[in-house]
């Protein structure tokens, strides 16, 4: 919740490209074997690493992954983003009366308090690619009672491992001192993780001549003219819908990153040669992980990105299946180019599951909620129209 982005576009992208694929291959009798695997919990990066930690991808040769944009294109190598871990830390105190006798009591939010505050003197000695940021999940329940527990959430990021897993050492150090000045104790959880991603070039390239060959999606000028709208609302520059297909991406100096999200699709990258294929099924300029981002999935934009990216990816899957060598470049890549320059790390341990109730309760809540709004083809012909909008609005007909 409150990721709105485009992610309920990705499977169906990966399901509509693998039964288009499955027909070609029956039809011209291709042997091969796909594979369609669910991109759970991203935001979270709660579901990929734990994937390569159960050997999903044991017997995989290639792997064609897909994420939501407003450009069409792919790139190869260091990508701009970072690595990361998500921790929990909590932390266990004495109950108290805060007003009568606050002295029998030991503050489990006092804790994390001064967790918080070491963390944030720290940041000012960390290198210019880190990002670190938290919220406290449970700071106790009312003000008149010394909090017995109290829980803060992180996540530590960087651009390569060995700084990724000493953010971590520093916050878990953190934790620990804010424990013993408060005279409380803590635990922590491993909730999620990302590896840097390295996408392969050798099927970047394969990628990208697949991208040109389908080019972008006939735009109508009702789309363009909604995606300015939506724009002029949210006060970024009116600039439409993208109209090119971009160029492939190469790799980004460590020097000249400077850090930004994170994928868990870098855990996937560093056990088989992967690509992230950027579709364009959003409105250029609006901010991610906000609401406005989420307004594009409904409409046609959406439809017609999807639809262009499965074609990419059922393309380049023949091209793989119908020409072995360049399964054998791609692997050549991956391991005497891309295997000297990190040797992979799993962050999870062999006790580090998935945290598969983490949004359990808030779920609960809305759940019945977003129930009142689930689509119904059978009486509708779009979701639009289920929901009485019409498209285009009528302040841009």
């Amino acid at each position: 919740p409150g990721h709105g982005e485009g992610h309920n576009t990705g499977i169906p992208l990966s399901i509509t490209a693998a039964l288009a694929l499955k027909k070609i291959m029956e039809r011209e009798k291709i042997p091969g074997t796909i594979k369609v695997w669910p991109g759970i919990a991203e935001e979270l990066l709660g579901g990929k690493a734990q994937f390569v930690k159960a050997g999903v991808f044991k017997d995989v040769d290639i792997c064609l992954f897909a994420h939501v944009s407003s450009g069409f294109g792919v790139g190869w190598g260091a990508g701009s983003g970072t690595g990361a871990v998500s921790v929990e830390y909590t932390f266990s105190g004495r109950s108290a009366h805060a007003g009568g006798a606050p002295w029998q009591g030991t503050s489990a939010l006092d804790a994390v308090e001064l967790m918080d505050v070491g963390w944030n003197f720290r940041r000012e000695h960390l290198r210019l690619s880190q990002r670190s940021h938290n919220v406290i999940t449970d700071g106790g329940g009312q003000p008149n009672v010394v909090p017995p527990t109290a829980t803060v959430w992180y996540y530590f990021r960087e651009i390569d491992y060995p700084h990724i897993k000493d953010m971590w050492n520093i916050g878990n150090t953190m934790a620990e001192a804010a424990a013993m000045m408060t005279a409380t104790k803590v635990t922590s959880r491993l909730l999620g993780s990302a590896w840097p991603q390295h996408m392969n070039k050798v099927v970047a390239e394969a990628v990208h001549a697949n991208i040109q060959k389908v080019g972008m999606p006939a735009w109508s000028d009702a789309d363009d003219a909604f995606a300015r709208l939506v724009q002029r609302n949210m006060k970024v520059r009116e600039q439409g819908l993208s109209k090119e297909v971009g160029k492939l991406g190469e790799p980004v100096k460590p020097e000249d990153n400077r850090g930004g999200g994170s994928d868990d699709i870098g855990d996937v990258s560093w056990v088989v040669p992967t690509v992230t294929l950027r579709y364009p099924a959003n409105i250029p300029g609006l901010p991610g992980h906000h609401w406005a981002s989420a307004i594009a999935e409904a409409t046609p934009i959406a439809h017609k990105g999807v639809t262009a990216a499965a074609k990419v990816e059922a393309m380049t899957a023949i091209d793989l299946l119908l020409k072995p060598e360049l399964v054998q470049q791609a692997w050549t890549y991956f391991k005497d180019v891309q295997g000297k320059e990190a040797t992979y790390q799993p962050f999870p341990g062999p006790n580090d599951g998935p945290a598969v109730g983490l949004n359990a309760k808030l779920m609960q809540q809305l759940r019945p909620e977003m129930k009142k709004v689930y689509y119904d083809p059978a009486k509708y012909k779009t979701y639009l129209e289920q929901l009485g909008i019409p498209y285009p609005p009528p302040e841009v007909k």
